[in-house]
C-alpha cells in the first residue's frame, strides 16, 4: 500500500512540473478537429456566377465592372449620356405574374429587371435580360450601364458578369444598392417590374 502511494505521489509532482499545455495533453481527450467549413467551390458554377446565398457579404470589387460609391453614382447621373440604371432585385415569379409583397422602392429612373442574376438562369429569364440589355442601350455595347439590387446582393454581382459576358464593356456595379441610396436619404421611386413574357 505505501509503495502504490508513494508512486501516487511521484506520478502527481511529474504532472505538476509539466509546462500548461502538456499538462492538457496528458489529463484531457484528443478534441477532434472542427467541422470543415462549407466549400466555397459549391456556392459557385463553373462559369463562377454564384449560385447560392445570395444575401450575404458581396466582394469589394469586381473584375468585369466599376465599383461606384454612393456619392459617385450620384455625380455619374448627372453625365452625359446618362447611364442606364437597372434594378436586378429579385422578385416571385407564379402563374404568369410576378409577386409583390412590399413595394420595392429604387432609384428613379430605374428599369426593374427580376431575377436576371440567378446563378443558372433559364433561357427565358436570359432571353429577357438581354433584350432589355440591347434595347435600353439601343444595340450599342458600349453604353454605360449601373447594375444593382440591394447591399450585399450577389444578385446584381452575378448580373453584371453575364453582361460582361454578352459583350457590353461599360459597366458600373452599385454594390451598395437601394439600401445604401436610401441610407443617404435619397429621394426614391417606388419600382415596377419591366414585362417579362415566358
Amino acid at each position: 500500500m505505501k509503495k502504490m502511494i508513494a508512486w501516487f505521489c511521484l506520478l502527481l509532482s511529474c504532472s505538476q512540473t509539466l509546462p500548461a499545455q502538456e499538462q492538457q495533453a496528458v489529463h484531457n481527450e484528443p478534441t477532434p478537429w472542427p467541422s470543415s467549413p462549407e466549400d466555397e467551390s459549391e456556392l459557385y458554377t463553373m462559369e463562377g456566377y454564384r449560385l447560392f446565398r445570395y444575401r450575404s457579404p458581396t466582394p469589394k470589387q469586381h473584375a468585369q465592372a466599376i465599383m461606384v460609391s454612393t456619392q459617385q453614382l450620384v455625380t455619374l447621373l448627372k453625365q452625359t449620356p446618362t447611364p442606364i440604371l437597372l434594378d436586378v432585385q429579385p422578385l416571385t415569379w407564379k402563374s404568369g405574374f410576378f409577386i409583390e409583397k412590399e413595394p420595392r422602392l429604387h432609384i428613379p429612373g430605374s428599369h426593374w429587371l427580376p431575377n436576371v442574376g440567378q446563378g443558372e438562369l433559364e433561357e427565358a429569364w436570359a432571353d429577357y435580360f438581354l433584350r432589355y440589355l440591347q434595347d435600353l442601350s439601343r444595340g450599342r455595347q458600349d453604353y454605360p450601364i449601373v447594375i444593382y439590387c440591394t447591399a450585399d446582393c450577389w444578385m446584381s454581382w452575378n448580373a453584371v458578369k453575364r453582361a460582361a459576358q454578352w459583350g457590353y464593356s461599360h459597366l458600373y456595379w452599385y454594390r451598395d444598392g437601394s439600401d445604401g441610396w436610401q441610407e443617404a436619404g435619397l429621394e426614391t421611386a417606388k419600382g415596377k417590374p419591366e414585362k417579362f413574357t415566358p
